[in-house]
C-alpha cells in the first residue's frame, strides 16, 4: 500500500486570520472538495463533551466543517451516539440538552444535530464488517449509516483504556449504538487487587453502572478497612474505574482486554467507513489524559500541537501519535507527575506513561491489517 497523505498545520495564525479559517484551508488542501456532496446527507461525527468537561472541541470548529459541506451543496448534520454508561448523554433528550449547554446547536454550528441511535440508544443497524475477525457485524447508529458521506471531527487526547482517543475511537466506539458499545467492551471485566485498594471510593464515583461496592475487611493488625469489589453482572467493562484508581488497584482480568477493545473499535470504524466517501479531521489541543466522556477534565499532558486532515483514518491517528511523542510533557499534569516519580517505570511511550494499563498499538496494527488504512504516511505541512 502506498503512503497516505496527512496534512498538518499548527495553531499559529496571522493577524486577521482565524483558526477556523485556517482549518478550512487545511481541509481544502487535503482534498475534501474532491468529494461530491451535491444534495448529499453528510454526517459530521464528533463528541459534544460530557457535562462538566471543558476539554471538548469548541462548536466553532464544527461550524467551519459544516460551512464547507454547505458550500459544496451538501446537507450537514452533527451526530454522535448515546453512551453505554449513565452520564448526561445516556438517551437522546439528555444528550441534546448536554450538547446545547456545551454550545452545540443550529445557531452556533450552522447545522442540525441528530443523535444517531435514537431516543434510547436502540435505533441501530447491523452492518457487515469487511475483513472482520472479531465482529462479523457491527451495530451502528442508524442516522450515521443513512448518511451518504461521513466526516469525522476528532479531539485527539488521552484515554484511560484505549491509550488515546483519536479518529478510530471517535468513529468506532462513537458510532456504536448501546448494543455496539457492549459488543466492543465484552472482552472481560476489571478486577480489584485487594492489597492495593485503599478504600478511597474514587472508582465507585466514576462507575456509571453502580457495579462497585465496598466490603469491610480486617487487616493483620485487627483494623477494619474497606475494600472495593466489582459486581460482574452489573459491570459493562468500560474501564473507567481503571483510569480513576490512583493506586493501580484495578486491572483487567483478561490480559488482552484493552487490545481486544482496540481491535473491535477498528472493525467498527471499518463498518462505518467501508464503501462510501469519508474524510477525517483531528485537532491536537487540550490533550487531557482521559476521555471527554468524563464529567471533568484534568490538566493537559502536552502542549497544543496543531490540526490534521486526511482521507486515511489510520494514517491520521499514527501521525497524531508521532507528533505527540515528540513533545515535552507538562510538569503539572498526570503524565508529568508520573514521569517525576522516581519509582515509576518509564514505558518510553506518552500514552502508556499516562495510563499504564492501556493498549493502543494493537488498534492501529489491526486497522491496517483489515484494510482500513495504512500507518505509513507522508506528512504535508501547511503554514
Amino acid at each position: 500500500m502506498d503512503k497516505s497523505k496527512v496534512y498538518f498545520t499548527d495553531f499559529r495564525t496571522q493577524i486577521g486570520v482565524s483558526l477556523t479559517v485556517k482549518l478550512q484551508r487545511l481541509m481544502r488542501k487535503a482534498g475534501i472538495e474532491e468529494i461530491d456532496m451535491e444534495r448529499k446527507f453528510v454526517a459530521i461525527k464528533m463528541h459534544f463533551g460530557e457535562m462538566g468537561n471543558l476539554a471538548y472541541l469548541r462548536p466553532n470548529y464544527a461550524r467551519a466543517v459544516a460551512e464547507i459541506v454547505k458550500e459544496a451543496g451538501g446537507f450537514p448534520f452533527l451526530t454522535d451516539c448515546n453512551t453505554l454508561y449513565p452520564g448526561s448523554r445516556k438517551h437522546a433528550l439528555e444528550h441534546l440538552d448536554c450538547a446545547n449547554i456545551n454550545g452545540f446547536n443550529p445557531i452556533t454550528t450552522g447545522c442540525q444535530i441528530l443523535i444517531a441511535d435514537g431516543l434510547r440508544g436502540t435505533d441501530d443497524i447491523a452492518v457487515p464488517v469487511h475483513n472482520g475477525e472479531y465482529c462479523k457485524e457491527a451495530f451502528i447508529g442508524h442516522a450515521i449509516m443513512d448518511a451518504d458521506i461521513v466526516i469525522s471531527l476528532t479531539h485527539f487526547k488521552g484515554h484511560e483504556q484505549a491509550g488515546f482517543g483519536g479518529t478510530i475511537k471517535n468513529i468506532g466506539m462513537g458510532s456504536g449504538s448501546r448494543a455496539g458499545k457492549m459488543q466492543q467492551h465484552n472482552s472481560g471485566h476489571p478486577q480489584v487487587i485487594e492489597r492495593k485498594c485503599r478504600g478511597c471510593q474514587r472508582c465507585a464515583k466514576e462507575c456509571g453502572s453502580d457495579a462497585i461496592v465496598y466490603v469491610d475487611q480486617t487487616d493483620a493488625e485487627g483494623k477494619t478497612i474497606r475494600k472495593a469489589q466489582i459486581i460482574n453482572d452489573l459491570c459493562k467493562g468500560c474501564g473507567r474505574c481503571i483510569g480513576a484508581c490512583a493506586f493501580n488497584a484495578i486491572v483487567n482480568k483478561n490480559w488482552d482486554a484493552p487490545q481486544m477493545l482496540g481491535r473491535r473499535m477498528a472493525e467498527y470504524t471499518q463498518a462505518v467507513c467501508y464503501g462510501r466517501p469519508c474524510f477525517h479531521v483531528s485537532l491536537i489541543t487540550d490533550v487531557s489524559p482521559n476521555c471527554d466522556c468524563h464529567g471533568e477534565n484534568d490538566a493537559p499532558i502536552l502542549p497544543d500541537i496543531g490540526m490534521l486532515a486526511s482521507f486515511d483514518p489510520v494514517a491520521l491517528d499514527q501521525a497524531c501519535v508521532d507528533l505527540c511523542e515528540k513533545e515535552t510533557p507538562f510538569r503539572n499534569s498526570q503524565l508529568g507527575e508520573n514521569m517525576a516519580d522516581p519509582h515509576f517505570h518509564d514505558y518510553h511511550d506518552v500514552w502508556t506513561n499516562t495510563n499504564p494499563n492501556v493498549a493502543w498499538k494493537e488498534t492501529l496494527e489491526h486497522a491496517e491489517k483489515i484494510g482500513l488504512g495504512t500507518r505509513d504516511y507522508e506528512l504535508i505541512i501547511m503554514k
